[in-house]
């Protein structure tokens, strides 16, 4: 599961900065309010709340928002992180942390499991997209 949630073809430049497409490290689909905590860094510096925006189809969401959100992340598809900062040609180390709160699943009583995940890669932005049946999360 985590070998793809950050594929080789992960991350591309945009004019606003850069798109991270994340799969989803878990084994079933989970609601986008079950995603907490997330936190993007690139080349060891970390982007700042106001850099970071996660992309729902024509929006951008703040991350904090996410648990307003009703819609799914489903397995087979990726989240847009949009960051606001430009990218130098070349491979980067992109790291990603965020929690899942598995609503049906108890961590104690009345108590939901929460997984950390940390999720780490070097990825090229102009790195030419691989074919796939993902699509980005709506």
């Amino acid at each position: 599961m985590l070998q793809t949630a950050l594929r080789e073809d992960a991350l591309s430049a945009t004019p606003r900065g850069f798109e991270l497409r994340v799969g989803l490290p878990w084994i079933r689909s989970m609601p986008m309010s079950s995603l907490t905590g997330l936190a993007v860094a690139v080349d060891g510096v970390p982007l700042a709340p106001a850099e970071l925006k996660v992309m729902l189809g024509a929006r951008d969401v703040s991350p904090d928002s996410l648990v307003d959100e009703a819609g799914w992340w489903f397995v087979q598809d990726r989240l847009v992180l949009a960051g606001g900062r430009k990218l130098h040609t070349g491979i980067h180390a992109v790291a990603v942390d965020f929690q899942l709160l598995v609503p049906y699943l108890q961590a104690g009583p009345g108590s939901p499991l929460v997984l950390p995940f940390h999720l780490q890669a070097r990825l090229d932005p102009d790195r030419a997209p691989v074919p796939s049946v993902s699509r980005d999360v709506a």
